[in-house]
C-alpha cells in the first residue's frame, strides 16, 4: 500500500531523485527525528510505568464522561453492519499505520525540509501531551465500563489486533484519542502541502475522517475522548509550525541545533 501510494501521489520522478538525496535530506531534519525518537522511547518505558502512577496522581474522570455522554456509543453500535465493521477495523489498524508512516516517505522527498520538520514535532507534541494526560486522566472506553451496551467490535472482526493494542494501550488511557489526534494532526499537514500533492489531501482527509469515526464505532472511544483528540491535534500542529517556521524557510531552527549539540 505504501510503495503505491508513494507512485501514485509522490511520483517516480521524485522518489529516483529523493533516492540520490536521502542522505543530504535526513541531515537536514536529523534533529527533528531524534526529537519524535526520544518521545517515542520515553513513551514505550512509559507504558509500563504509566499506569501504576496514573492511579497513584491521577484523576478517574470515566464517571464524568459517561455522566456527559451518555450511551452515545451505544447509539453509534445500533447501526453497525458487517461491511461497516470490516471496513473500520480495517481503517483503524492498518489505514492508521499508513496514515502515519506515509508522510513521512513524501515529505521526505520534497526538496524544502520543512513538511517533514513539522510532522516530526507534531507527532512528537502529540506523543508527549497524549502520554502527559494518560497520567494525570484515569479513564476507561466504553468496550470496558458499558460492555453489556457497547460490543469490542474491532477484536470479533480482528480477534489477533487484541494483542497488538495491548502492547501500545492499557485500558485507562483512552482520553484523549491518540488515534484521533495523529489522524487529524496528518489531515491538517496534508492541507498545507496540497499544492506539491494535491493527491494526498483528500486521501488523507478521507481516512482520517475513518479513523476518526472508527474509534466511536469499534467501542474504543468516547465522542468526548474524540472531541480532546480533535483539540490536540491542532494544538500540536499549530505548535510544531511555531517551533519549526520561526527560522526563515529550508534553515534549521535554533531549537533543533542546541538538540543536536546535546545529544548528537
Amino acid at each position: 500500500m505504501l510503495a503505491a501510494a508513494a507512485l501514485l501521489v509522490v511520483g517516480p520522478r521524485r522518489l529516483v531523485r529523493t533516492g540520490r538525496e536521502v542522505p543530504d535530506r535526513l541531515r537536514a531534519v536529523a534533529p527533528s527525528l531524534v526529537l519524535l525518537g526520544a518521545v517515542l522511547l520515553v513513551n514505550k518505558v512509559a507504558r509500563d510505568y504509566g499506569p501504576g502512577v496514573s492511579w497513584t496522581i491521577g484523576w478517574n474522570v470515566t464517571g464524568i464522561i459517561f455522566g456527559i455522554e451518555g450511551t452515545f456509543v451505544a447509539w453509534v453500535q445500533s447501526l453497525a453492519t458487517p461491511p461497516l465493521t470490516a471496513y473500520f477495523s480495517f481503517a483503524y489498524v492498518y489505514g492508521y499505520v499508513f496514515l502515519l508512516v506515509f508522510p513521512l516517505i513524501a515529505y521526505l522527498s520534497l526538496s524544502d525540509p520543512d513538511p517533514l520538520r513539522r510532522t516530526a514535532v507534531a507527532y512528537a507534541l502529540n506523543y508527549a501531551i497524549g502520554l502527559a494526560c494518560y497520567v494525570v486522566f484515569v479513564s476507561y472506553g466504553p468496550r470496558n465500563l458499558i460492555p453489556d451496551l457497547v460490543d469490542p467490535l474491532l477484536y470479533s472482526n480482528y480477534p489477533t489486533s487484541r494483542l497488538l493494542t495491548q502492547e501500545v494501550n492499557r485500558n485507562t488511557n483512552v482520553f484523549p484519542s491518540l488515534h484521533t489526534s495523529l489522524s487529524v494532526t496528518v489531515a491538517l499537514l496534508a492541507r498545507e502541502t496540497r499544492d506539491r500533492y494535491p493527491l494526498w489531501t483528500p486521501i488523507a482527509v478521507a481516512l482520517a475522517a475513518s479513523i476518526v469515526i472508527a474509534t466511536v464505532y469499534l467501542g474504543i472511544h468516547w465522542g468526548i475522548d474524540v472531541l480532546a483528540g480533535i483539540a490536540l491535534a491542532v494544538g500540536s500542529v499549530r505548535g510544531a509550525r511555531a517551533l519549526v517556521d520561526q527560522n526563515a524557510p529550508g534553515e534549521r531552527p535554533a531549537w533543533l541545533d542546541a538538540l543536536v549539540a546535546r545529544f548528537g
